[in-house]
């Protein structure tokens, strides 16, 4: 397959308008009726050989035959939804629904996908099958494992996936990866301390849950600082507490609630460290006669490249940007991302792609970088014809 640059540019132009009008409409979760629409009028105009919308709500998956007989069935994955905050960035196409925008770049990635499935629909020069899959509630909502529950794997033959992803701070152009735990496994919580009010002048007759509630909160640091290995990555962040009144200072409340996040970066750790929590949050309540009841509220599992799938990315990833930009022993990170759901059930890989010096990630200041579309677009064609016309081998 080769790509004419002119062309390639051009295509990028055009993903550039489809991004910017994606980015000035951001929709939630499984409500992206108005983005959902977008992708499945372009998907038909473009000629794919199937387009079937409303998986998980508002997912769209597409198509594409190649004309070189039968081969492997591949998916290529992008996310479409926004996050539930306002923007501030004064741009001309910034967001026109109040306290929504695209903060994660998931406009971007729907479009580098769009622009990479009308080009493969125009040329079909490869063998198989590639899947496109437009995933809904990704920020949260596990869309991805959604997509799954209703069968799109196997409704579609899909046999590997990938995944992209902008990247801050790494320059447009670049790429990073690695194998194996890339980004850690998310789980929330929420405690309710249960105790016995009483008078503030007499702790005696009560038992006071926020002095329980202040030594959990310390004995929890213990699970990442002496539980498990220092070289196994674990983050447990109390973010929430709620008890008693400021209007009734001489009170000692009956209960109180903490709450927050604990991220691992491997699967076993993330059961071992869910089994630790709860044995610290029941034991340490009882040392102090209160009682405790958990609202463990599971997020996406850890994200796990298949080795051999990476090596793949990797030299797509080099083929486009040149060895020297290409990192493939990224760093890992404590962000979670649900495209875990589908590496869990197919060999394959995630990748970020350089969004260059903008706003971070979750941002009311971050945009996508347009300069990074055509990379992306040329990442997605050459991992396609490496893949299905074994001009990478395995």
């Amino acid at each position: 397959m080769t790509f004419d640059a002119p062309s390639l540019t051009a295509l990028a132009d055009e993903a550039k308008t489809w991004r910017r009008t994606i980015h000035a409409h951001p929709e939630l979760l499984f409500d992206l009726p108005k983005t959902a629409a977008l992708v499945t009028e372009k998907l038909k105009d473009f000629g794919c050989d199937e387009v079937v919308g409303g998986i998980a709500t508002s997912g769209v998956v597409a198509v594409i035959n190649g004309t070189k007989g039968p081969g492997r069935t591949i998916a290529l994955r992008s996310d479409m939804d926004a996050l539930p905050m306002s923007e501030q960035t004064n741009l001309p196409y910034a967001s026109k629904v109040e306290n929504m925008m695209h903060a994660c770049g998931h406009d971007g990635h729907t479009a580098m996908l769009l622009a990479a499935a009308k080009w493969l629909a125009e040329t079909r020069d490869f063998a198989g099958k590639v899947v496109l899959i437009f995933q809904p509630a990704e920020e949260g909502g596990g869309g991805g494992r959604v997509m799954i529950e209703e069968g799109v794997l196997e409704r579609f033959g899909i046999e590997e996936v990938y995944g992209m992803h902008n990247e801050p701070g790494l320059p447009v152009g670049a790429f990073a990866t690695r194998p194996g735990p890339i980004m850690a496994g998310g789980d929330r919580f929420v405690v309710t301390i249960i105790g016995k009010g009483g008078h503030a002048a007499a702790p005696h007759l009560s038992n006071d849950p926020v002095v329980a509630m202040g030594h959990m909160i310390t004995a929890l640091q213990t699970i990442a600082s002496r539980f498990v290995d220092p070289l196994d990555s674990v983050v447990v962040s109390l973010t929430f507490v709620e008890g008693g009144n400021d209007r009734a200072l001489n009170v000692i409340p009956a209960s109180v609630r903490i709450g927050g996040t604990i991220r691992t970066m491997q699967p076993k750790t993330r059961a071992a460290v869910e089994a630790r929590f709860r044995e610290v949050v029941i034991t340490t309540a009882r040392l102090f006669n209160a009682e405790a009841e958990i609202d463990w509220r599971p997020g996406y599992p850890v994200t796990v490249n298949d080795p051999a799938k990476t090596q793949l990315v990797v030299r797509a990833a080099r083929a486009v940007a040149g060895a020297e930009n290409v990192d493939d022993n990224y760093p890992q990170t404590m962000g979670s991302e649900d495209f875990s759901y589908m590496l869990e059930k197919r060999p394959g890989a995630f990748i970020w792609l350089g969004n260059g010096d903008s706003a971070d990630l979750h941002n009311p200041a971050y945009d996508f970088n347009d300069d990074a579309i055509v990379h992306g677009v040329r990442y997605w064609l050459t991992l396609v014809d490496q893949r299905l016309n074994d001009t990478a081998g395995e």
